[in-house]
């Protein structure tokens, strides 16, 4: 009776675990899709910038390119969460009252879109010029061939590496606990903190397999998307 009791009370502490890990997945999800959101619309720009190169903007969009991806993502939130305060207090305008929360969405934003713009970049080249010139043909201004011809397609081709950023933004949510914001990985840390009950190693492999979770169910989101635009099922130019 001893033996069963421990283990049923063993397992209890795992599903309690599990809860509380789970009970903050929504912020971190919410991160995620809301920072992917603004990191789409950038990436878009960036990627349109870079292809049709115009001077001023191009120089800006590379050196932000080059910045954005040879330094660690740590190292751009704490500029953003403790020096654009700084900086903006400079022209009388003050965010130090801002949700912590904005900063971190800023920031990934920022990071993420650098990544898009080329993944976008890559799949408007292999969609091809004549696709374009073929709306000119019928009439098409080029705003309107980007959008009913150009990015859907362009859309399709980018998918499999659009998953890949994705699952990499999921994971750079982690980073979030380094300016207090409570998601699972600060969830885990205040976990670690109390007392729990459970050893350090099996607290982390909870938060290890909630993570591995919530990527596979976005490579299945991501999987049924190629299938279902492949095979033409769903227009993205309407």
């Amino acid at each position: 009776m001893k033996v069963v009791s421990k283990i049923n009370t063993s397992l209890q502490d795992w599903v309690d675990l599990f809860l509380k890990v789970l009970d903050k997945l929504p912020l971190t999800l919410f991160m995620l899709v809301t920072s992917l959101f603004f990191a789409l619309i950038l990436g878009v720009i960036i990627a349109i910038i870079r292809i049709q190169k115009p001077p001023i903007l191009y120089g800006i969009a590379t050196f932000y390119l080059s910045f954005t991806r040879c330094t660690p993502l740590l190292v751009q939130l704490f500029l953003v969460y403790f020096g654009l305060p700084q900086l903006l207090l400079v022209f009388n305008i003050d965010i130090n009252s801002w949700n912590r929360l904005v900063f971190v969405i800023i920031t990934f934003s920022f990071h993420t879109a650098a990544y898009l713009s080329e993944v976008i970049r890559s799949a408007y080249l292999a969609v091809g010029t004549e696709q374009l010139e073929a709306a000119y043909s019928v009439g098409m201004t080029y705003t309107q061939a980007l959008r009913r011809i150009i990015l859907p397609q362009a859309f399709v081709i980018s998918l499999p590496n659009l998953g890949n950023n994705i699952i990499e933004l999921l994971k750079d949510t982690s980073l979030a606990f380094s300016i207090g914001i409570i998601d699972i990985m600060g969830q885990v840390r205040i976990i670690l903190g109390n007392n729990h009950g459970m050893g350090m190693f099996e607290i982390y492999v909870v938060i290890s397999l909630v993570y591995w979770g919530t990527c596979i169910l976005i490579e299945g989101i991501i999987g049924y998307a190629e299938k279902v635009f492949k095979k033409g099922r769903v227009s993205l130019s309407k």
